[in-house]
């Protein structure tokens, strides 16, 4: 097809930035209609498409190939299923599903249905994480030995965050913990393209919020005895810890890197540390629109578009999605238990 007519499901936050991005920052789609949350007429009013009533009338037009599901994880499910069996090939935001059961259900309903599924694993496609991964791929660091990965934000943003999203309090979705912790397990697993085999980790919520897991320590150990921890915690007093957002240490036998998403990118090599790529910077809350901010999620929905017009699976399919799922479930199955688990689940 000359173009893929894009239906966008959800009107909040990331509605905007795929809306964003369809309509000014991608070749071979156009934005088509919008469906699903109070701030859908506006949006679409704001792109000059269509607010459809329901997600059933949006999935019911023939102008629309594929979807965007900007929603809260736990309807995704439900949602993949009703697109699928309309044809309609499928862009789930991350994570891909609050279960590996739910992850199993979409991957099925679309294989059934002979439509793509992609998931958006933004890390995957940033300008900076995509320098580090060329400094293994190239050798620069030797073999991957151990690993350190944070997410940790002060509870006071927290607090915010879930005044704006009270469909995190669900109990039936992943929370904050997955929606933190898909993105670190899945660059972890890009990163040395090896599968986790197991996990001890600790949960708790130390703060008054009523939603569990808001902090998690785990100990991951990767095929060919890779060692790794990850700490995800959105509980921190403030000022909270510097250059602690989505942050990456990778330790090689050869030399080691120290990445921050937004800040840094510092190889250490030899006797000296040295930062050789620091990030455009932009101001997340203020500019949502900015081409900086939007160029990862850019790359994501121009790589779905690719696959369909080219009919291809995506590069970042279910299964990668599901896989991003599975070492988050192993966490707290883990916590759970308090025993170690063995993956795969």
């Amino acid at each position: 097809m000359d173009s893929v007519g894009i239906g966008m499901i959800g009107s909040g936050f990331m509605g905007l930035t795929y809306s964003e991005v369809v309509a000014n920052h991608t070749e071979g789609c156009h934005l088509v209609a919008i469906a699903g949350g109070k701030r859908a007429p506006a949006l679409a009013e704001d792109y000059q498409v269509p607010a459809e009533g329901d997600v059933q009338a949006l999935l019911a037009r023939d102008d629309v190939h594929a979807v965007v599901l900007a929603t809260p994880d736990q309807n995704r499910a439900e949602i993949t299923s009703q697109a699928a069996a309309a044809g309609k090939h499928v862009l789930a935001e991350k994570p891909m599903a609050p279960t590996i059961a739910e992850c199993d259900t979409m991957i099925t309903a679309c294989e059934k249905a002979g439509v793509n599924l992609a998931v958006v694993k933004t890390e995957r496609f940033r300008k900076i994480t995509m320098k580090a991964k060329a400094l293994i791929d190239d050798g620069v660091i030797g073999p991957i030995q151990m690993m350190r990965t944070v997410s940790a934000f002060p509870l006071p943003m927290t607090r915010e965050l879930f005044d704006d999203r009270q469909w995190m309090f669900d109990e039936r979705g992943g929370g904050l913990f997955m929606g933190m912790a898909s993105h670190n397990t899945d660059f972890l697993r890009w990163l040395t393209g090896r599968e986790a085999t197991r996990v001890f980790a600790q949960s708790t919520t130390f703060s008054d919020l009523a939603a569990p897991n808001l902090s998690v320590m785990a100990q991951i150990e990767f095929a060919g005895g890779i060692q790794a921890q990850m700490w995800i915690t959105a509980e921190l007093p403030s000022p909270s810890l510097p250059s602690s957002e989505v942050r990456f240490q990778v330790f090689g036998r050869d030399a080691m890197f120290d990445l921050e998403n937004f800040e840094f990118l510092k190889l250490g090599q030899g006797e000296t540390w040295e930062q050789i790529y620091k990030p455009e910077q932009f101001d997340y809350l203020k500019e949502p629109t900015s081409p900086i901010r939007l160029f990862p999620h850019a790359g994501v929905i121009q790589e779905f578009v690719d696959s369909i017009r080219e009919q291809r699976p995506p590069a970042v399919g279910g299964v990668e999605g599901r896989k991003a799922v599975e070492l988050c479930e192993a966490c707290l199955r883990s916590a759970a238990s308090g025993q170690v688990v063995e993956l795969p689940l």
